[in-house]
């Protein structure tokens, strides 16, 4: 038996939310530029570069968001929902790196301070902050690997130049250029540690782990204590895309009515944010064909 109940809004707002920010990220890159042009400064036009390098991630992260909403098919039969954990892999390996890199560049300016235009950094840094943060307000709100891997992206970017805030305003009045680059290894280990951990999840959810925070013994239990199951076994748990689950298990009942325990049994994983069940029965003196565990 085949159980789907259609979920709230969230695939929709994903797609928004990583699109308002692909937009805002890519009017702040218009802004670095005249700003880096204007103030002289290789620190600001370089990071330019990295933030068009962000505008094409979070692009992709939208189109494959837009990507997962679409239906099943022959080729695709429980649909494109996984395209989305296809943006969050990317987003995610390209924080690693870049976060990486960055720390890289971070000790090399540890070992070799260098002077910093801190008048034009303050004001670059103001609507750095302003422009940035409002994308990762928006992404904050979120539920998918996707957007939280976004959400990480833009929020490299809100740290960075609040970093560039204070020490701006630091470096008005005591010339500790030292505090730059110690900022920044702060906050791309902060970044690192982030973006490894939703790479992690997003692996789990490719090997088809059972879903964080779902106990499959529990449920097991729960299933086992509906009258007329005598016995449950072949039981699987999955996730689609960590938001929409998947349960398949078969069931051993001398019951009747067969249609009543398997509403049940779809009614039990509603709780459990379980959308699709599939549901094979057994009689009691029958022997499971299948190779079980």
């Amino acid at each position: 038996m085949g159980h789907h109940h259609h979920h709230n809004n969230h695939e929709d707002n994903a797609s928004k939310n990583i699109f308002v920010a692909f937009w805002l990220n890519a009017v702040f890159v218009v802004i670095e530029v005249i700003g880096g042009f204007f103030t002289n400064s290789i620190a600001i036009l370089s990071d330019a570069l990295h933030d068009l390098g962000d505008c094409v991630s979070l692009g992709l992260a939208w189109w494959l968001q837009r990507k997962s909403k679409q239906q099943g098919n022959a080729v695709f039969s429980y649909g494109y929902k996984r395209f989305s954990l296809l943006g969050a892999m990317f987003l995610s390996t390209i924080l690693v790196v870049s976060s990486c890199f960055m720390l890289y560049e971070a000790v090399l300016r540890l070992i070799h301070p260098a002077e910093v235009n801190a008048t034009g950094m303050l004001w670059l840094a103001i609507v750095g902050i302003i422009i940035n943060g409002s994308a990762a307000f928006n992404l904050q709100r979120g539920h998918s690997l996707n957007e939280r891997a976004a959400f990480f992206h833009i929020m490299e970017d809100v740290l960075g130049w609040a970093a560039v805030l204070i020490v701006s305003i630091v470096l008005m009045f005591k010339p500790w250029t030292i505090l730059d680059p110690l900022m920044s290894i702060g906050i791309n280990l902060w970044i690192l540690w982030n973006a490894a951990h939703n790479l992690i999840d997003t692996f789990r959810v490719f090997l088809q782990a059972t879903p964080e925070g779902l106990d499959l013994d529990t449920l097991r239990s729960e299933i086992m204590n509906i009258e007329d199951i005598e016995d449950v076994h072949d039981l699987h748990i999955w996730t689609q895309d960590g938001e929409t689950h998947v349960m398949t298990l078969h069931i051993v009942t001398s019951s009747n009515n067969l249609s009543a325990l398997k509403h049940k049994i779809c009614h039990l994983a509603e709780g459990y944010h379980i959308e699709h069940v599939t549901i094979e029965t057994e009689s009691p003196d029958e022997h499971c064909n299948r190779k079980c565990n």
